[in-house]
């Protein structure tokens, strides 16, 4: 099991600041994982959450919801859904009444890659280490945080 301390070598002023470091240093452990993970398929974290975001929809949203609902609220949302035009995982359309909005599809193809993923998803999976209450206590304490 890690030690945050011996991991950076360092020692903290008290355990509040030491939790801080260490959710920083999860987080961006966790970022490289995925970056890792994803890049095997071709896309981003964020574009895997965009692909997700819309066949959980079903049916067109409006890109506006897209970027409400995605987990990073990323300012370059609408470059990563150019991104996935590009490579046919999704479609995105202006509206006929109002110019301003555009709505967005996941195609087939997007659809198919989600499968992929998902049959290997458990590669992804980071916390294997902890049980279900673990899971559910760390859940509450980061809420907690926020």
């Amino acid at each position: 099991m890690g030690d945050i301390s011996k991991d950076i070598q360092s020692t903290f002023k008290n355990n509040k600041v030491k939790a801080l470091i260490n959710i920083k240093y999860t987080a961006n452990w966790l970022s490289s994982r995925e970056n890792s993970f994803f890049k095997d398929f071709g896309i981003s974290p964020q574009q895997y959450n965009i692909l997700r975001i819309l066949r959980g929809a079903g049916d067109k949203i409006k890109a506006q919801t897209v970027k409400e609902r995605m987990i990073e609220r990323a300012p370059n949302a609408t470059r990563l859904m150019d991104k996935l035009c590009e490579k046919h995982l999704i479609v995105r359309e202006r509206c006929e009444h109002d110019k301003r909005v555009v709505y967005v599809t996941i195609l087939e193809e997007g659809l198919t890659l989600l499968t992929e993923i998902d049959k290997v998803s458990s590669n992804l999976n980071m916390l294997n280490n902890l049980t279900e209450k673990e899971a559910e206590q760390l859940s509450n304490l980061l809420d907690k945080i926020r």
